[in-house]
């Protein structure tokens, strides 16, 4: 089987990849690390068997299609083709940084790691690449359906998440706004609103349940507790550490977003607000005073290859 079809493999920098740009060279690197009791070798053989991996697969994707691998910093300013077989060699939260800049093309996560990385997002190993990538070309293969959060202001700005969105403050500090939802609204004080997709529930959304059950020492929203499904036409936000006063109030704390109820948030903050998906901060959007975010479901939905 050989197609015209482009095969493209995403990857992540090494970690070691990363000490070598931080300190200029390896040599560098190692020194640092060994002067403060770290060893080095970890590094490299995790380094090593990742790039043999990497060019393992390469040489036999080849042999079917012409094969591109790109590194997740060119993802912003890579033009996906509609027909471009997306194959992803990483970590789980590679699969949700790629998919966002995706128009429905499937993924086939590869764990190149699976002592390391737990896997969820990635039920292939190396040596089924070559048969889910054929099987996908002759359209013999299951995918799944993901919903995916979208945040659009009154400047014209857009943002796409597939795991969760953050609203608030850069740093340690109090955000300030006005939420609305389903017809009631408050000013609200808080460390920020989550939002997360049905992908996202098993992360940072699960932290916030769990945080709440431990707090109130019972289980809270029972049922959730283990997510829910991935392709859901429903979003959850989740308002961090909200305070009380005469002008702030927390009713609103909690809450479904659906394709008929978006949620709208309108900064009060004189500086310092953002908005930023999947916990890539650097790729962020300004929520500053003046700025109306309306939060609901996109009509773009991901969609990942399964076993």
């Amino acid at each position: 089987m050989s197609t015209d079809r482009k095969v493209v493999i995403v990857v992540r920098k090494t970690r070691l990849q990363e000490l070598k740009e931080k300190y200029c060279t390896l040599g560098q690197a190692k020194f640092y690390l060994e002067h403060l009791g770290e060893s080095f070798d970890g590094y490299q053989d995790e380094h090593n068997r990742f790039q043999h991996t990497l060019d393992n697969i390469q040489s036999h994707l080849v042999k079917l299609a012409r094969v591109l691998v790109l590194e997740r910093s060119f993802l912003p300013s890579f033009q996906f083709a509609k027909d471009d077989i997306i194959v992803v060699l990483g970590q789980d939260g590679l699969v949700a940084n790629v998919m966002k800049y995706l128009n429905g093309q499937p993924i086939i996560g590869i764990n190149p790691l699976p002592d390391l990385f737990d896997g969820v997002l990635l039920p292939f190993l190396p040596e089924d690449a070559v048969a889910v990538v054929s099987q996908l070309v002759q359209g013999g293969i299951k995918t799944s359906s993901v919903s995916i959060a979208e945040v659009n202001t009154n400047l014209g700005q857009r943002l796409l998440a597939v795991n969760d969105l953050f609203i608030g403050p850069k740093s340690h500090t109090s955000a300030r706004y006005k939420l609305a939802i389903g017809g009631h609204a408050e000013e609200q004080s808080s460390s920020g609103v989550i939002v997360s997709t049905g992908m996202g529930s098993t992360g940072w959304f699960k932290s916030v349940l769990a945080g709440a059950s431990g707090i109130a020492g019972q289980p809270v929203r029972t049922g959730l507790d283990k997510g829910f499904a991935w392709d859901s036409h429903f979003l959850y936000y989740s308002v961090r550490e909200p305070f009380p006063s005469h002008v702030t109030h927390c009713e609103l704390t909690f809450g479904k977003i659906t394709m008929h109820e978006q949620l709208t948030l309108t900064s009060k903050m004189a500086e310092n607000g953002v908005i930023f998906s999947d916990g890539i901060e650097s790729d962020c959007i300004e929520f500053n005073a003046g700025t109306v975010a309306h939060i609901g479901l996109s009509q773009i939905r991901g969609n990942v290859v399964v076993a």
